[in-house]
């Protein structure tokens, strides 16, 4: 090869190895600035807002009356499930953005043997301590940690991520499945909100009436895309359910490891 036209191809490949770094860069920077926004509003105002939402309070509207409703469905879901799989006192649990220890409680409560329990929002994690130590619940039972979902470690028998993913693009709410589905022994489930058009529409009309109601952004995903991402981490669907009230909409899947 003349020494001119190696230069070249060498510049070239350089060139284009800077501009994937920088774009690399670039993602990585979006994805801290998208992650600081949603732990901030879950340390002020969403937390408020979402303690209200997940309690028996009657300070809510309707929008957040049937958010409390369907959400429950869904955990609810997940609670008829895990006891007809049975055997829950030898089970360990990973509750992935457990908010105020909605599903936690309910399933420690329900005889679980061990379940680890956390939430990017330390205001969200310092409420559910007290829910569950206020509800008689032992701390080597049930245990609680701030953190994001990318930093979680350890190996449970059933990984749990409900209702999550709607602060997460399709590729970041796939490459977490597949974080969670490595810490997952036997069993993976999740919900999120799914893509349809009819929701896509309804979301866009929402993003056009700013005001008070507004929350972080949110991200209906492409169930496909989650199955895939599952699959590729040795696990198979086993179990489907789409749980919606007015303004919720949740699509739960269970996985089993292959």
């Amino acid at each position: 090869m003349p020494a001119e036209l190696h230069d070249a191809t060498a510049g070239q490949t350089a060139a284009s190895s800077q501009a994937a770094q920088q774009d690399d860069a670039q993602q990585v920077d979006a994805k801290q600035a998208e992650k600081a926004e949603v732990q901030a509003y879950f340390e002020s105002t969403g937390f408020e807002r979402w303690n209200r939402i997940y309690s028996d309070s009657e300070e809510v509207n309707k929008v957040q009356r049937n958010i409390r409703i369907g959400h429950q469905k869904t955990v609810d879901e997940v609670l008829a499930w895990l006891q007809e799989q049975g055997n829950l006192p030898q089970r360990s649990f990973c509750d992935a953005g457990c908010g105020v220890g909605s599903l936690s409680l309910p399933l420690a409560q329900l005889g679980a043997g061990s379940v680890a329990a956390s939430d990017l929002s330390a205001a969200m994690v310092a409420e559910a301590e007290r829910r569950a130590r206020s509800a008689g619940i032992a701390a080597e039972q049930l245990s609680f940690t701030a953190s994001d979902l990318e930093s979680l470690q350890g190996r449970y028998d059933t990984v749990i991520c409900l209702d999550v993913f709607i602060h997460y693009p399709q590729a970041a709410a796939e490459e977490m499945v597949g974080h969670l589905a490595g810490m997952a022994e036997h069993h993976l489930l999740v919900s999120f909100a799914p893509y349809t058009p009819l929701l896509a529409l309804l979301k866009g009309i929402g993003q056009l009436f700013p005001g008070p109601s507004k929350t972080t952004r949110a991200y209906q995903l492409r169930e496909n895309g989650i199955v895939a991402a599952a699959e590729a981490a040795g696990f198979k669907p086993v179990r489907r359910s789409l749980n919606q009230a007015p303004f919720y909409f949740s699509r739960l899947i269970a996985f089993e490891r292959v």
